[in-house]
């Protein structure tokens, strides 16, 4: 008998082969003319092998600190792996710990993972205790999970190194490493827990969820740690607070954040800044309400395919009379999830010629998304958001330039906010959430993926990934600490111009169909907000500062002098405050720096009667006796170069 591991192993960085195209265990049993290659534990699908026969020794070890438990499902995902469980009361971080012992025994004992193929009758006999499991059997998980799927029902049993013998084992369809040694134990490390419903379906049970992580080192879990202690530092909803930026009042509701002055000051400055790159690129302002009749999202198809989302109905216009009779029936009405449909009756107010193409429509629209409270995540993932929102109405002849300068526009833009590691995602059809022929749908991915290509950046395919109108290329960036956002998007869509007749009259005279491009540039003013601040830890540079420059005077004698500069400073457009308050000075520098201020001004008796000031940096540095003029100077040059300090 000849198998994977005989034609690929020997390098124990090789967990799993892929066996004519398909991922298989190293023990499958191959034959000469199949074409079997190894696949390491560096690429994210031996990761995934690994992380997901981690999930399985954590099951296993539950099951022996928890008899009663119950097994749901345990998938690998990004940076780690989790399993849910049905059991009386939630795991305590004393568990995790207790749990973790467990797994690191079980790692130890090299247990080898081994494939059964068994029938639905003996799979059903087998875990006739487990629920959930023969709920999966039944097909309620399908193809989605890792339990089932493909053409067999497996069961991965766990075996005795030293006896074979069975010590546990799950419904799986695999792969698997050949044996627990291959997880290294000062690997792994149990996160957290959460509660999870059965299958995602808030209509389900509620489990336990615990949340764990393994890598192919210890080294790489030291790296990935460090990187989630970095990623803490920097998390908006931390920094939002510490920084007096925003908050989420409990009195609003989930997901609908209220923006205090300074960040107040933020957004305005990013708005600012982004109407104005948009006034030079020939865009003209919309403005539309937030709420519309029904009629328009069922005319637009967002109520066939994007209901899920939407905040539910308000009924509205109807009368009643004395006697308690409907005089007029009450209309359904909805907040508004996107701009386009709106966009759209602008475009068809009144005719248009060939002239007026390409027309760019651009809007600050503040849109609301029922989102479920599982993944409402600061503002981030909101419930009430404002999109940078444009659509751009051109011929098919103009499509390619358009999205050509589209692509230039935002790369350019994003670069000016200080992000520069960018790569293109192409997101295609899924043929089950989508309209239009197959012929538009293939011409419109065509034409992005081409533009995309002509950008020389990196390009991604995403398939399936795409509104049900179009398909869409995202700019992908990456952040100080190497985390990748989805950033602008920039969809084609043939069909919401067909839905709504719209038309221009070309130079023959003839009445055509406009191709429409959606565009968000920062996806939403808000989450382009909480990745600027994360990616600068809250340091932002000067002429995104709320605050650009703090006064400290050494003592109150000096503060009407520092008023003085101040006003100065004011006079150029630079925000500074002088702080007049009790501390001393030191404090008031601590103060600052824990406001991540870019500059402070400190005065004191020798620099009143020089005319100059210490110029105290955010990073500590310090320069004395730098004259006013000097100082502004290097302020206002700074801010207008939108340089980072």
């Amino acid at each position: 008998m000849t198998t994977a591991f005989d034609r690929v192993g020997g390098d124990r960085s090789v967990v799993v082969a892929r066996v004519n195209g398909e991922l298989r265990d190293l023990a499958t049993e191959v034959s000469d003319t199949d074409v079997v290659e190894p696949v390491s534990v560096d690429t994210p699908e031996g990761l995934a092998v690994l992380r997901h026969s981690a999930a399985h020794v954590l099951a296993q070890a539950v099951q022996a600190a928890f008899p009663d438990a119950r097994l749901g499902i345990g998938p690998p995902v990004k940076d780690g792996f989790y399993y849910d469980f049905s059991v009386t009361e939630p795991f305590t971080p004393d568990d995790l710990a207790e749990l973790e012992k467990r797994m690191v025994a079980i790692l130890k004992s090299r247990q080898r993972f081994a494939r059964r193929v068994v029938t639905e009758e003996e799979a059903v006999r087998e875990l006739a205790a487990e629920p959930f499991k023969l709920r999966l059997i039944g097909s309620e998980g399908g193809a989605e999970v890792m339990e089932v799927g493909g053409s067999e029902l497996t069961i991965y049993d766990n075996l005795d190194a030293r006896t074979g013998e069975r010590c546990w084992g799950d419904l799986c369809r695999g792969p698997h490493v050949p044996d627990t040694s291959y997880i290294p134990p000062n690997a792994i490390k149990l996160m957290r827990t959460a509660a999870a419903y059965w299958l995602g379906d808030q209509a389900n049970e509620q489990l336990q969820r615990i949340y764990g992580t393994a890598w192919p080192s210890k080294d790489a879990l030291r790296e990935y740690l460090t990187f989630l202690e970095e990623a803490e530092k920097r998390d908006h909803r931390k920094l939002g607070a510490e920084l007096d930026l925003f908050s989420f009042p409990e009195e609003i509701g989930s997901g609908l954040a209220v923006f205090h002055p300074r960040g107040g000051v933020v957004r305005r400055v990013m708005e600012d800044y982004s109407r104005r790159r948009h006034e030079e690129a020939g865009y003209q302002f919309v403005n539309t309400p937030h709420i519309t009749k029904a009629a328009l999202f069922e005319k637009s198809g967002h109520l066939d395919w994007y209901a899920e989302g939407m905040y539910p109905p308000m009924q509205l216009d109807g009368e009643v009379d004395a006697d308690g009779n409907v005089r007029k029936q009450a209309q359904d009405y909805y907040l508004k999830p996107m701009n386009c449909p709106m966009h759209n009756l602008i475009f068809d107010s009144r005719g248009r010629s060939y002239r007026e193409l390409p027309l760019r429509l651009f809007e600050f629209g503040t849109v609301y998304r029922y989102e479920k409270s599982g993944v409402v995540q600061g503002i981030t993932r909101a419930r009430g958001f404002t999109q940078d929102d444009a659509h751009i109405y051109c011929t098919l002849e103009q499509m390619p330039g358009e999205l050509d300068a589209l692509l230039d526009f935002v790369l350019g833009l994003l670069r000016d906010y200080g992000l520069d590691d960018f790569y293109l995602e192409l997101s295609t059809r899924d043929p089950n959430k989508s309209v239009g022929s197959d012929e538009v749908w293939a011409q419109a991915t065509e034409i992005l993926r081409q533009a995309a290509e002509r950008q020389g950046l990196e390009l991604v395919l995403d398939e399936g990934g795409a509104a049900f109108y179009g398909p869409k290329i995202s700019v992908q960036a990456r952040d100080a600490i190497g985390r990748t956002w989805q950033m602008s998007t920039i969809q084609v869509d043939f069909n919401l111009p067909e839905r709504f007749s719209l038309e221009y009259q070309a130079p023959d005279g003839s009445r055509q169909r406009p191709v429409m491009i959606h565009r968000a540039l920062f996806g939403s003013i808000e989450r382009f907000f909480a990745i600027l601040l994360e990616h600068y830890a809250g340091a932002f540079p000067p002429w995104l500062a709320p605050v650009q420059v703090v006064g400290i005077p050494v003592t109150d004698a000096h503060i009407d002098y520092l008023a003085d500069v101040a006003a100065r400073l004011r006079a150029r457009g630079v925000r500074v405050e002088v702080d007049t308050a009790d501390d001393r000075m030191q404090k008031k520098i601590r103060n600052a720096q824990r406001a991540k201020v870019p500059y402070m001004l400190i005065a004191g008796e020798e620099d009143a009667a020089a005319g100059a000031v210490s110029f105290r940096y955010r990073d500590g540095t310090q320069k004395n006796g730098v004259p006013i003029d000097e100082a502004i100077d290097e302020i206002v040059a700074a801010i207008d170069a939108r340089v980072q300090v």
